[in-house]
């Protein structure tokens, strides 16, 4: 049986509070060393989440613009030495502000992270950093946690920002805070937009979008939560996102990145398009 959605075909298919400071130990899935060792179809689901979902869809489905970014196996191993803390590297949350004045003037290459309040920014984050055992990056599941943009240096490589959620337990002050930082920054080289793969881009999303359009900021689309929900309610989000994406934006990149901060799934790809965009890493391919 097939559904259509967004003018395409998916295939059917049976589809068998606290704070967390603390020093976290590094898991295995967290390394692309480990997650090498797993048999091939299993290893291909963590590094590109989106072939586990390819069966569901419908052979006539284009599949390009799901796979642009396809790092080779070393360059995914080069971009995990950037994440890695060293004696010569070291990587640290540094900084927090609430207006622009307050935020560290800084030269190297600077990547932003937004989305909803709730979305798994935090975790994300927290996932990407997860070699680094030191860095803390504050998690919680109440909503609207993150009330500051909290800046990480990544050695001399680049900066990452944690920017307030908005939506729902936004702070009062998120526009004041947010726009002048993103229409301001001039080292800002990419702006990551989050999205919940459980409930698809909401009415909020389509507000930063259009935020993103109108300040002519390079951005790109990362689905949060994938081991959350069933692929039958996961792709038509996908394919609502691959749509907007090519009729309604000018400067989002034209791959949707697929996350789990719990499984790590797309986490090893997605440090490999941050560490190009930010300048670190020439991809061999």
């Amino acid at each position: 049986m097939f559904l259509r959605h967004t003018g395409v075909l998916l295939r059917s298919q049976p589809l068998a509070h606290r704070w967390l400071p603390h020093r976290r130990s590094v898991h295995s899935p967290a390394s692309f060393r480990q997650v090498s060792l797993l048999p091939d179809r299993k290893r291909r689901g963590v590094v590109y989440p989106f072939s586990a979902l390819e069966g569901h869809l419908d052979r006539r489905v284009d599949r390009e613009d799901f796979q642009l970014f396809h790092p080779s196996e070393e360059d995914l191993r080069r971009a995990e030495e950037l994440f890695t803390p060293s004696a010569r590297h070291d990587i640290l949350y540094t900084s927090s502000a609430v207006r622009m004045d307050h935020v560290h003037v800084t030269q190297q290459p600077e990547v932003c992270f937004i989305g909803r309040s709730n979305v798994g920014k935090s975790s994300l984050i927290r996932a990407l950093f997860s070699l680094a055992p030191d860095v803390e990056v504050r998690v919680s599941k109440t909503p609207g946690h993150t009330k500051k943009m909290n800046f990480f240096q990544v050695g001399r490589a680049f900066t990452l920002v944690d920017m307030p959620g908005y939506g729902h337990k936004a702070p009062r002050d998120f526009v004041d805070m947010v726009e002048p930082y993103l229409q301001a920054r001039k080292n800002l080289v990419r702006t990551f937009l989050l999205v919940d793969g459980f409930v698809g881009p909401q009415k909020a999303d389509l507000i930063a979008v259009e935020m993103c359009e109108e300040f002519g900021l390079p951005y790109v689309m990362v689905v949060t939560k994938i081991d959350k929900v069933r692929p039958g309610v996961l792709l038509p989000h996908l394919l609502q996102l691959q749509s907007l994406i090519k009729t309604q934006t000018k400067y989002c990149f034209a791959q949707p990145f697929l996350v789990s901060s719990i499984h790590f799934s797309g986490v090893h790809l997605l440090r490999s398009f941050i560490a190009h965009v930010t300048g670190n890493l020439q991809l061999s391919s």
